[in-house]
């Protein structure tokens, strides 16, 4: 007798199915219908028993949150063979008629009665996304930094897309105008908003509402300017992924404030923008591995009242990881509203 499955692919483009069966539906990520669904599915999963979000049931919910597909077959058993390579392929998690979801396989990630996993399921992830965690495994064994083997991949290379170039510099400039006015205000040599405006017009188009706020105030309070002042480490991060340092250094110290400030004073900004280029994804998404894994060391440290492993600094970390979560639209988030979570 077909059985009736629900399959939701993060991939960006999703491989054609190689199975026969009696039905078939699709959505992509464009339908708001599908966004309603998921967001009900998330809702049920969080719902259902919000004491027990295990390592998997997360898992599943951030699966949801990326899935840029969604399709549903009617498949009898005779094609279980064909429809577990297909969903592997397509890093699918499969939902059965009785509200279980399943890795590709069709074993359980989450029993919809007990809430627990078959001991044998897979959440599924791209090979790239794999192997890409295992060396950075190995690069902060190196450091002699230990972080759990249960830490996820980040998204592959086959499910991320990164922000337009254009609004990245665009990011770049608006960051550096604030921190700029932040670091004049803690000085004591404030720099006039009006004089930044006249300097560099592009970057008040890309101001999100909490920095167009801080350059509003005259004297905002001493731990605005503080925060502001970090984002130098934000704009070094954006900064690394355009191109325009050769290499990301190790998190243990901030960055070069003045070569930071002098790229962005030296470049003609509407020039600049028009014609910004991201570097290779693979490069981008290898600094992300590691800088997510970082971010786990140091707040376990910091939650342990342990000093940080390799003297990483968490506050590099965070603000790197902010950008870094922007960048590839972690969330859908606009830059005020960019979370950073361990995992």
């Amino acid at each position: 007798m077909p059985t009736l499955i629900h399959a939701y692919s993060t991939l960006r483009q999703l491989p054609t199915a190689s199975f026969d069966c009696l039905s078939s539906e699709y959505q992509d990520h464009t339908d708001p219908l599908l966004r309603q669904e998921l967001h009900r599915l998330q809702q049920e999963l969080t719902e259902d028993d919000p004491q027990a979000m295990t390592a998997t049931r997360y898992a599943i919910l951030r699966h949801l949150e990326r899935t840029e597909h969604h399709a549903c077959f009617s498949v009898d058993s005779a094609e279980d063979a064909a429809l577990t390579e297909w969903a592997w392929e397509s890093n699918a998690i499969l939902r059965y008629p009785d509200n279980s979801y399943r890795d590709p396989a069709g074993k359980r990630l989450l029993d919809s009665a007990t809430g627990n996993p078959d001991p044998t399921a897979q959440l599924p992830f791209p090979a790239d996304a794999r192997q890409r965690k295992s060396q950075t495994e190995l690069l902060l064994r190196n450091r002699l930094i230990d972080v759990p083997a249960e830490l996820p991949p980040i998204a592959s290379e086959r499910e991320v897309q990164f922000r337009d170039p254009t609004q990245v510099a665009r990011r770049a400039l608006a960051i550096f105008i604030v921190a700029v006015r932040a670091e004049s205000l803690a000085t004591g040599q404030p720099i006039s908003v009006e004089n930044l405006r006249s300097k560099a017009p592009e970057a008040f188009v890309a101001l999100s509402p909490q920095e167009s706020a801080f350059l509003a105030e005259s004297t905002p309070s001493q731990q605005s300017v503080v925060n502001a002042a970090w984002r130098y480490e934000s704009l070094f991060a954006l900064q690394w992924a355009l191109g325009m340092h050769a290499e990301l250094p190790f998190a243990d110290t901030i960055c070069d404030v003045p070569t930071v400030a002098q790229i962005m004073l030296q470049i003609p900004h509407g020039d600049w923008i028009e014609t910004a280029r991201l570097r290779p994804t693979t490069e981008i998404l290898d600094a992300i591995d590691f800088n997510q894994r970082l971010l786990w060391a140091a707040r376990e440290a910091n939650n342990n009242s342990q000093p940080a492993p390799a003297a990483i600094d968490g506050g590099v970390i965070s603000e790197r990881q902010h950008a870094f979560n922007w960048l590839i639209q972690f969330e859908e988030a606009d830059w005020d509203d960019v979370d950073i979570p361990s995992f």
